[in-house]
């Protein structure tokens, strides 16, 4: 039987993932939704001290109090950098790590590091960086509004009620979850991996391509045999939008399904 540990992005509580859950146990596995300090009935446990570390032990606790020799570490948007610390805190334990519609993490980047450096869009870099300047109490950053969730991301085929209910439990986010950098020993390199791209938001497969062709070696392990990827039909929030196919292309994925690229 396989075992997930579901992993929110920014804002977001392991209640976002509840769809998802259900699903894969009708299937006949074992999931647990992680809500990190801070966010979802979490919110009131965060300090100006919560950040990226703060997050990989949220999960390295889950991990190690989950009955099940390894886990399938799922991590949507930004919840992919705690996601892989955990992973290198304890990469026994880890069988397999799926980002979906997340980015890419790396060694000695944080989330707002990542986007200086790779963001192509000038209008992207200064709207997170303003974001991190207003932070309130110069350590929180206020929930999105409707507005902000519609126009930071693609909302397709969320329902009207899933949207409200998604901008109602949003949360404040811990500013150093977002600055602090990455510190990876290296015990994750041989990882298996699987990226779901959702295409309503932009990205896609070909978008690995493009970024293995411009010969950047940090991309290089896109390439790597235990790396595959997927794509779905849907906006940012595959887990509301199509709870069903996000589910099947988990199961696809803790099998070693899925498409490679080639250097």
């Amino acid at each position: 039987m396989t075992t997930y540990v579901l992993v929110p992005g920014g804002h977001m509580g392991g209640w976002l993932w509840q769809d998802v859950v259900d699903r894969l146990r009708e299937r006949g596995a074992e999931a647990h939704a992680a809500t990190l300090t801070g966010t979802g009935d979490r919110r009131h446990l965060a300090g100006p001290e919560t950040d990226l570390e703060t997050h990989i032990e949220d999960l390295v606790q889950l991990i190690d109090h989950v009955d099940a020799p390894e886990v399938v570490l799922v991590a949507h948007c930004h919840g992919s950098f705690p996601a892989l610390g955990a992973a290198d805190r304890r990469p026994e334990r880890v069988s397999r790590i799926v980002y979906v519609s997340a980015p890419l993490p790396m060694d000695g980047f944080s989330v707002h590091g990542l986007i200086r450096e790779f963001e192509p869009d000038p209008a992207v870099r200064d709207a997170w960086r303003q974001r991190a300047e207003r932070a309130e109490d110069g350590w929180r950053i206020p929930p999105p509004s409707p507005d902000g969730v519609q126009a930071g991301n693609s909302v397709a085929g969320v329902s009207a009620d899933a949207l409200a209910r998604l901008v109602r439990l949003a949360s404040p986010q811990p500013l150093g979850a977002l600055t602090q950098p990455l510190r990876l020993s290296g015990a994750t390199a041989g990882l298996p991996m699987s990226g779901v791209f959702c295409t309503g938001t932009g990205t896609s497969i070909a978008t690995v391509e493009s970024l293995v062709r411009s010969g950047d070696p940090r991309f290089h392990v896109l390439t790597e045999p235990h790396v595959a990827f997927f794509e779905l039909d849907t906006g940012h929030w595959p887990m509301l939008s199509a709870p069903h196919a996000l589910a099947d292309v988990l199961l696809r994925a803790a099998a070693g399904e899925g498409q490679r690229v080639t250097a």
